[in-house]
């Protein structure tokens, strides 16, 4: 059998990139929370402390209170001090929200009068779902690992095991692989990077990868796959050093690099931004389809044009490992999942917002999370006669 490297990264909550993404959630929730029928596409970025929110947003909400909002998701990650160059208490937050284009507002849904089943698409664009069967949570395991690493990485800086810590982080893992009919099947884990931004004086180099093997590593990586495995680990510049913008981690949310991605970013999107939902049905379809055991990968892409109901396309790719043909595999699909824009909100009630249902997909991926707010995750087994 062949094998191979593949590599997939993650990055902490407290990457500028990630800040940002969770302030774009964090917004979306609120105004979902009062109105369910907000129109949202908001951006963040970051620099110097100074945070600015650009984008379009129609609400009825009206306690949406922008500069809360964006100190209490900086105070929530840990940028609560000047030292970290970034300070939910004194930093500067721009606000420059328009309302939805009336063009772009109409074609989509006609002022809210069209039922669900009539909700044209707020974009075109191709989104991506992917599944394997090589974890429990049918995800790829170089993206596990690296997101379960930097999930830690965050855990034992808040929980005072490391206290050294600062909250920007990057993971990045080497996994070898082994090709089998179609299907991949992880070997050992070749490379683990760590790059951490900390407190310079209170630790030394040798402390820090001490610390980072017994309290990080060996928690999230099982013993099987570390052989001979090749530990780095690498100090990196904070929230001071490098700017931040919303939808610079796509891949980080997705699958790591495998599958395919269509480009658009999901975080500060409400459900009609097909970007974001299209993406979520075409994951629970995928993941559906290994679920039901009809194959060991599987990537669905679906199309869109914008104000346009039905889906421009479906596509299935099984990779060789489907127990019945694709074609057969895409009738399922398109039997068992609506793809219509107002019908993915409904099915898979994106129109909630509040209790950080949004804001907690926005750091450590939207897929592979066992959450009940997660709704593309739950599994519909795919009735067919093998």
């Amino acid at each position: 059998m062949d094998s191979f490297l593949f590599t997939s990264e993650s990055v902490t909550e407290g990457h500028p990139d990630k800040v940002c993404d969770q302030i774009s959630d964090a917004i979306l929730d609120a105004c979902l929370a009062e109105d369910p029928d907000s129109k949202v596409d908001c951006e963040t970025c970051t620099t110097s402390n100074t945070v600015t929110i650009i984008g379009e947003i129609t609400t009825k909400a009206g306690n949406v209170n922008y500069h809360k909002i964006v100190r209490d998701t900086c105070k929530r990650i840990g940028y609560s001090s000047p030292e970290l160059g970034l300070d939910a208490n004194t930093c500067n937050v721009l606000v420059n929200i328009e309302q939805q284009s009336s063009e772009i507002a109409e074609i989509v849904h006609g002022h809210l009068k069209k039922g669900p089943k009539e909700i044209g698409a707020g974009d075109q664009g191709h989104m991506f779902g992917y599944a394997t069967d090589e974890t429990p949570e049918l995800m790829p395991l170089s993206h596990v690992l690296a997101t379960k690493l930097a999930s830690k990485l965050t855990e034992v800086r808040k929980n005072g095991t490391c206290p050294w810590l600062r909250p920007d982080a990057k993971t990045e893992v080497v996994l070898e692989y082994q090709k089998q009919d179609g299907a991949v099947l992880p070997i050992r884990v070749h490379t683990i990077l760590i790059s951490i931004h900390h407190n310079e004086t209170s630790i030394t180099k040798e402390q820090i990868e001490k610390d980072l093997k017994q309290n990080v590593i060996d928690p999230v990586v099982p013993s099987k796959y570390l052989d001979n495995t090749i530990l780095r680990f690498n100090v990196i510049e904070g929230a001071n050093e490098h700017a931040g913008l919303t939808g610079r981690k796509i891949i980080v949310d997705t699958y790591g690099g495998w599958g395919a991605h269509g480009g658009g970013a999901f975080s500060g999107k409400d459900p009609t931004k097909v970007h974001r939902s299209g993406a979520y049905i075409a994951r629970q379809a995928a993941k559906s389809v290994v679920a039901s055991g009809l194959a060991r990968r599987c990537l669905v892409q679906v199309s869109y044009a914008i104000g346009m109901v039905e889906p421009l396309s479906v596509f299935v790719d099984t990779y060789g490992t489907g127990r019945i043909g694709d074609r057969d595999i895409l009738g399922l699909v398109k039997e068992n999942f609506d793809f219509r824009p107002g019908m993915i909100a409904v099915n898979l009630d994106m129109k909630r917002g509040g209790n950080l249902r949004y804001e907690k997909t926005a750091a450590y991926g939207h897929f592979g999370r066992d959450d009940p707010d997660f709704t593309w995750e739950t599994v519909k087994f795919l009735d067919h006669q093998l």
